[in-house]
């Protein structure tokens, strides 16, 4: 039975084409990660990535018990071409006490149906495997993404313990990563006029707009504890002239 042993583990059911290069992202990154699938060649292939690799005949309570995998922080369900066992996948992980449950579906008529029993749903696209890898690896410190051309994207980021009491030109986004600070949301407040020597607080969120590449770079210095790290500010005081840029 899997038992997780870090503080963010991930469980993924259903190695097709949207699962199975989720699935391997998540165990590169060196978390704990469970899979699932009735496949043998499938999960031949993932057991070079995780020691927790199951093939399960069928995916009833019972075999979700024993396979451990409720023991995860979130589970991935990745069986939306089959509705019927994806809802049903689904409630049996939420009844099992799965903090965070994300779920595939085909149609919007599915999304709806997992969304009411408390799932968070994704309808998949080319890439949104790897996209979904970084979101979930950053806990939910990246809100919200919006693409526009050009490789640019506007960004949401929450306020968490590694932001809460710094100024806002402590941050040094436009140093390190190349990113803007357009407005400031709390509550039902919006910000646009950003003052460099404002100091966040919980509850702040940062929209930041800058190019995809950069905000992906972000996005890993964040997951690894790097960014705002004492390392990374003497390197930026040592190279920078910080000034009260945002």
């Amino acid at each position: 039975m899997f038992r997780s042993k870090s503080d963010s583990s991930f469980g993924v059911i259903g190695l097709g084409q949207f699962g199975l290069p989720l699935a391997m992202k998540l165990a590169e990154s060196g978390k704990d990660c469970i899979v699932i699938d009735s496949c043998e060649s499938k999960i031949q292939a993932m057991r070079s990535y995780t020691d927790y690799a199951f093939v399960v005949p069928e995916l009833n309570r019972e075999i979700l018990e024993e396979t451990g995998i409720h023991n995860c922080d979130t589970v991935i369900v990745c069986i939306g071409e089959k509705i019927d066992a994806s809802i049903l996948v689904t409630l049996n992980l939420l009844n099992l006490g799965v903090p965070r449950v994300v779920a595939k579906a085909t149609t919007k008529e599915h999304g709806m149906v997992l969304e009411r029993l408390g799932a968070e749903v994704v309808f998949p696209e080319q890439d949104i495997a790897f996209r979904l890898a970084r979101r979930l690896l950053t806990s939910s410190d990246m809100l919200d993404h919006l693409s526009l051309k050009s490789d640019v994207e506007i960004t949401k980021i929450k306020v968490t313990e590694q932001f809460s009491g710094n100024r806002i030109e402590e941050l040094y986004l436009r140093q390190a990563y190349k990113l803007n600070i357009i407005a400031i949301e709390n509550n039902e407040e919006t910000n646009t006029e950003i003052d460099p020597t404002y100091t966040l607080v919980p509850g702040d969120i940062l929209v930041v707009i800058g190019k995809r590449d950069k905000i992906s770079f972000f996005e890993s210095d964040l997951a690894s504890g790097y960014f705002m790290s004492e390392q990374r500010r003497e390197q930026l005081r040592k190279t920078k002239r910080l000034g009260g840029d945002t």
